[in-house]
């Protein structure tokens, strides 16, 4: 994870500013993911790798951030397993890192069987679901990654080989929609529960703002990354009468999805189809929205807003307009201003 992503500093000379935030926060992510590689050396069994998710994952962590994480095992169940997962909790403690929010999907020990093994059906569970996305959208390895590295490669072998429609069908467009519906699915299923969650106490109005902001950037970078063979990847998979190699997809959508969120956006924002006004749009408006992370009082303030002041608070307000700014761009680059995206979406997006 590096701070000066080159695809970031494109984007800034096509936009014609800096976005001072957004790079801030990669400079603090790859400082914290230092210093955790420190801490926890050694800590990850040989069939597991500590996984870290959320803003630190995606390059986006600022000093009020948590770390999301969890110890993937892929292998069988063992005692040690727990005692490292409890050894990891008490240095992070130690080392004062915010603990995960009590909303995560994450144990501190998850095992890869249900994350390969139930895609879809009745044990597929909306827990299940998540764990699984953000493996593929958002992780990082802080030390091995032999096993994340497997399980996110099984997972999309899952993805692609189970889709015959993608490897077989004489369509023209190469969309692995198993693996895009699945993305659709949790982003559907997180809007719903950020409903459900409006009752607890607390923290209503942060987590408004990050839903249509981060939330949504993650969930539009996964359409951009099902969408990456056919805008960035033609003629690499030309059908041959025995259909398209599954082995080769994969190994395309695992550097794709490397990308960060962000990135994956910037680089379809880098498309000569995309105007410099809408670039602008979403990562000034973006870069605006990690400003206020990153004050300590402004975000707090946001936590601890209550529900029913919200109509009138001016913070709120600055966010929720930066999020109006952030939808209009991004309306622009899927339905308007990139004729090849738009008919995607409608080919692949809805039906």
């Amino acid at each position: 994870m590096e701070a000066k992503s080159e695809v970031i500093q494109r984007l800034e000379a096509k936009a014609g500013r800096a976005f001072p935030h957004v790079l801030a926060a990669r400079d603090l992510s790859a400082q914290t993911l230092c210093r955790l590689r420190e801490l926890l050396q050694g800590h990850d069994p040989e069939d597991a790798s500590i996984v870290v998710f959320g803003s630190f994952a995606r390059g986006e962590y600022t000093a009020g951030s948590d770390i999301d994480w969890t110890l993937l095992v892929d292998g069988r169940a063992d005692r040690v397993h727990f005692e490292k997962a409890l050894a990891i909790t008490k240095i992070l403690h130690e080392a004062k890192f915010q603990p995960p929010s009590p909303f995560g999907v994450f144990d501190n020990v998850s095992f890869s069987h249900p994350l390969l093994h139930l895609i879809g059906g009745h044990d597929d569970t909306n827990r299940n679901t998540t764990q699984r996305i953000l493996f593929l959208l958002e992780s990082i390895a802080i030390g091995q990654r032999d096993a994340l590295e497997r399980v996110v490669d099984l997972v999309l072998h899952r993805y692609v080989g189970d889709d015959r429609g993608l490897l077989f069908s004489k369509r023209s467009k190469l969309v692995p929609r198993f693996l895009l519906n699945d993305i659709i699915r949790y982003w559907r299923t997180i809007t719903v529960d950020f409903v459900n969650k409006q009752g607890f106490k607390g923290g209503w109005a942060l987590r408004n703002v990050k839903l249509r902001t981060s939330r949504k950037l993650l969930f539009a970078s996964g359409m951009l990354a099902c969408f990456s063979l056919e805008l960035f990847g033609k003629g690499e998979f030309r059908r041959g009468e025995g259909g398209v190699d599954p082995a080769r997809v994969v190994r395309y959508l695992r550097e794709r999805l490397r990308l960060s969120p962000l990135e994956q956006m910037c680089e379809v924002l880098l498309r000569p189809s995309i105007s410099a006004d809408t670039a602008q749009k979403v990562i000034g408006s973006y870069d605006a929205f990690m400003g206020i992370l990153s004050d300590e009082g402004k975000r707090r303030h946001l936590s601890d807003l209550p529900f029913e002041a919200f109509g009138d608070d001016a913070l709120f307000k600055e966010a929720t307009s930066l999020t109006y700014t952030f939808q209009e761009g991004l309306d622009r680059v899927f339905f308007h201003e990139d004729d090849e995206i738009a008919g995607l979406v409608r080919q692949f997006g809805v039906f």
